[in-house]
């Protein structure tokens, strides 16, 4: 499976703001799908996302413990949790614009920033490809809360899901088209024979990264038993 790219977040984005662009100004103080949260906070919490994950590949030396310390709050209790916001006088286009200005962001560090390079992220210290991963699923994902929210339709590329799902649910089942199955996988939906998810998490984890730990537990695993055993 091809790696998830800075091109495939640009596209998601892209694709995020013509569809919302076409939206009534009306509306957004509504629910997004399932969420608590109203259109209006999903995506001003989707900007900050896409911010977020840029800003945690920005330090020279990037932390692995925890994220780079912008501090986080709560416009109301039930709201996301965000740094930045839009403001609320320059209308939905101007939130629209926001999003494509923190995405633009994700787009430069992905593209400029080394793969060797990790990050924290609490779903698994990552990469830049990791990062591209993660903003591609929040775009896909919360697109389709506001969508609903909105009454608009919102059908990303086959490609494009499939690419996320290889990356951040490598154990998410085949066989089912890729959009269905993300979400599922991100608790949005059910598949055939599968209920709809209550808990669920991405692993931004390069797959390198998952190997060599799987590899350095095979065998400490392996000398403990060695030990126990007589063995030397």
């Amino acid at each position: 499976m091809p790696p998830v790219t800075a091109d495939d977040v640009g596209l998601a984005v892209r694709l995020a703001v013509d569809l919302l662009r076409e939206a009534s100004p009306h509306g957004w103080a509504g629910r997004a799908g399932s969420l608590d949260w109203d259109c209006w906070e999903t995506v001003e919490h989707l900007a900050n996302d896409l911010l977020y994950y840029a800003v945690q590949l920005g330090p020279q030396n990037p932390p692995l413990d925890t994220h780079v310390p912008f501090e986080l709050r709560h416009k109301r209790p039930d709201a996301p949790l965000v740094f930045v916001h839009a403001e609320r006088d320059a209308g939905p286009a101007g939130l629209v614009q926001v999003l494509e200005a923190c995405g633009a962001l994700l787009v430069a560090m992905v593209r400029t920033t080394p793969s060797r390079v990790r990050a924290h992220h609490a779903a698994g210290v990552s990469d830049p490809e990791g990062f591209a991963a993660l903003g591609v699923q929040e775009t896909l994902v919360h697109m389709h809360d506001v969508a609903e929210g909105l009454g608009l339709a919102w059908s990303p590329p086959s490609a494009l899901c499939s690419r996320v799902l290889a990356r951040l649910f490598p154990q998410a089942p085949g066989g089912a088209d890729p959009w269905p199955t993300l979400l599922w996988a991100t608790g949005r939906a059910e598949l055939p024979g599968r209920p709809r998810l209550t808990v669920w998490r991405s692993d931004s984890t390069p797959r390198r990264d998952r190997q060599a730990a799987g590899a350095k537990a095979t065998m400490a695993s392996t000398r403990s038993a060695g030990a126990s055993s007589g063995i030397r």
